[in-house]
């Protein structure tokens, strides 16, 4: 877990300290952004629907305490919905750039994979495509966590570790599709390195619930992941 989240942080550090990399983090930012601030408007809310929810009527002695934990695990279960959210679309509509971003990191590495012929919009549509099925098991993951949704610490650490599984997916797309692995492929790496995917993809989780540096995280992943894989088949 420790080497997952050592790439994740040495990727950011390389995305900020080269110019031809931070070129391209420039052009996205704007983008991310203004989803970033979309995405906080709904996130904000549904922390407050689930609270509702979860807050106990009631003026016994213990009531305060349990009002003080259901707020707090309805404010991480709403934010992981909404870094869920985040990531797939901002991995989606700046797919083209991740691209760039992706081989411009192997070009410093000296382990450059062929370019993609795909256009602007294919890419976008194809980042797309390789986040369904990615979804789908966190939905199943989702629908475990509602089966305890009256039990807020277990079904928030159900949902969270689901999270962290489909991130550990969506993280690495750039650089798979690069590589042409189909989804079959993705999910045999993932069990083979279990432990530095889930080190890659926790620390991401929890980067990108920091305000501003979770603009980073996304390109940082790419890099990140990008460089591993260099050195790895060096």
């Amino acid at each position: 877990m420790i080497r997952g989240a050592l790439a994740l942080l040495s990727g950011m550090q390389l995305l900020l300290r080269r110019s031809e990399l931070r070129a391209i983090l420039w052009r996205m930012l704007a983008l991310l952004l203004v989803l970033m601030v979309v995405l906080a408007s709904a996130t904000f809310w549904l922390v407050d629907y689930i609270t509702a929810l979860w807050i106990p009527a009631g003026d016994a002695w213990y009531w305060q305490v349990l009002s003080w934990l259901a707020g707090l695990l309805a404010f991480v279960l709403a934010m992981i919905c909404g870094i869920v959210s985040f990531v797939t679309l901002g991995s989606a509509v700046s797919a083209p750039w991740l691209d760039d971003l992706a081989a411009r990191t192997e070009a410093l590495s000296g382990k450059q994979v062929a370019a993609q012929s795909s256009g602007w919009m294919q890419l976008i549509l194809q980042s797309l495509a390789n986040s369904i099925r990615p979804l789908f098991g966190l939905l199943m993951w989702g629908g475990a966590a509602l089966l305890f949704f009256w039990l807020p610490p277990l079904a928030t650490a159900i949902w969270t570790y689901g999270a962290v599984r489909f991130l550990s997916y969506e993280l690495i797309d750039p650089t798979a599709s690069r590589r042409s692995w189909g989804f079959n492929m993705r999910k045999q790496q993932l069990l083979d390195r279990r432990w530095f995917y889930l080190g890659f993809a926790g620390l991401a989780m929890l980067l990108l619930m920091v305000p501003l540096l979770n603009l980073l995280v996304i390109p940082a992943a790419v890099v990140g992941h990008s460089q591993y894989l260099s050195l790895k088949d060096g």
